[in-house]
């Protein structure tokens, strides 16, 4: 059943406690998500988003006891991707005239989904919708994550419709910013900008200021998933200008993968040798054949300089790695320093694989590659020890 935010604004979303994966089995949800739609009810009627597919006809049921569907005059889809638009299918069959306000995007990611000639009516930054005694505002926000994005700001409630922007994959029944634990939901944000918003980090910081230029008052962000920021809501855009701003913590994070833990030993030592060199940093391991990716990515993304190891394979690396190695190059981190180092029997080419492999996915490579034969000694772990120290001193 939907919950009223204001008198005019009541939330018709969906909370998906079961929700483990995302994007296909990219994106690791622990927590779940929610697929937040809200009502607008004035002198006309508007619904902003849906819900994700497999939740379509018990979102439509759901909004029949909210409301009689054929009173709802208008339909704003942010962002077309199907965890917000797969709701539309099952809804325009019970009110097939009902005009769709998006983007131009978005009508070709929503025609290309769907193949439906829904009546789609296009709009672009600074047009409005009348409601009667509110008016929505579009807010184009192209690539925050989808080229067909954009934001709804509602004068008079002072609401932002933020879609995936501010998000969290993130269940709760509590609703709000300030009833949820702190810790919870600021580890599901920066993970949901480390993982889907780091590589358009100079658009979100534009668009941020573009938005802020419009002097608009401001009382609460909807989001799509996770928690509506009520309570202080500009701390989140505060957050998203640091996470944009090439963000870094005092952090090292080292990535290995090891086959009979010689590199695993080596991780270790180093480790040691940093926490030795600069006991105020953070150091953090973390095995990739064993560790969720996207936890590593969010770990990278608030360091500093990482790490990356792996013992040498048919002339290469181990491949939970070099899967790592690729996504972390989609992502474009900036400013961050890096070695590697790892372990072989015989041929002994990981180190230069795993340099050229940082080297392409943005990093400052500052020292050269350590590399052991078959398990390290306590002299060679020595030598690792004094490794972690001198990176230490280069960071």
């Amino acid at each position: 059943m939907g919950r009223k935010i204001t008198d005019s604004v009541t939330w018709v979303g969906k909370v998906d406690w079961e929700l483990k994966k995302f994007h296909g089995e990219d994106y690791s949800t622990h927590r779940g998500s929610s697929y937040n739609a809200y009502l607008i009810r004035d002198e006309k009627t508007a619904l902003i988003d849906t819900v994700w597919a497999p939740f379509a006809e018990e979102f439509v049921e759901n909004l029949k006891k909210e409301i009689d569907l054929s009173e709802i005059d208008y339909v704003i889809a942010n962002h077309g991707e199907i965890d917000h638009s797969g709701g539309l299918v099952a809804l325009m069959k019970e009110i097939p005239g009902t005009p769709i306000y998006c983007t131009a995007n978005a009508v070709k990611s929503l025609k290309g989904q769907f193949h439906k000639d829904w009546n789609f009516v296009t709009v672009r930054t600074g047009d409005t919708l009348n409601l009667g005694s509110k008016a929505l505002t579009f807010i184009e926000a192209p690539m925050l994550h989808w080229p067909d994005s954009m934001f709804s700001y509602l004068d008079g409630d002072a609401i932002l419709f933020s879609n995936d922007a501010f998000g969290q994959h993130y269940a709760t029944e509590l609703l709000y910013n300030d009833l949820v634990d702190q810790a919870e939901l600021f580890q599901e944000a920066v993970k949901y900008y480390a993982n889907i918003l780091t590589p358009f980090s100079r658009l979100v910081i534009k668009k941020i200021k573009e938005v802020l230029s419009f002097n608009l008052p401001l009382n609460m962000i909807c989001p799509s998933h996770g928690v509506i920021w009520r309570e202080d809501p500009a701390q989140i855009v505060k957050k998203y200008l640091e996470w944009a701003d090439n963000y870094q913590e005092d952090q090292v994070t080292i990535v290995y993968d090891t086959m009979w833990e010689g590199t695993r030993k080596m991780a270790e030592a180093i480790a040691e040798g940093i926490a030795s060199a600069s006991g105020s940093t953070a150091v953090k391991l973390f095995n990739a054949g064993k560790i969720d990716k996207n936890d590593i990515v969010t770990e990278l993304f608030k360091a500093k300089a990482a790490l990356f190891g792996s013992p040498t394979v048919n002339k290469g690396i181990l491949a939970p790695l070099s899967g790592m190695l690729h996504e972390v190059k989609g992502l474009s981190f900036k400013s961050k320093k890096a070695a590697v180092f790892g372990t072989y029997g015989w041929s002994g080419e990981s180190v230069d694989v795993l340099t050229k492999m940082v080297e392409d996915a943005g990093f400052e490579i500052v020292q050269p590659g350590l590399k052991k034969l078959w398990s390290p000694d306590e002299d060679s772990l020595d030598d690792c020890r004094e490794f972690g120290s001198g990176f230490a001193a280069k960071i």
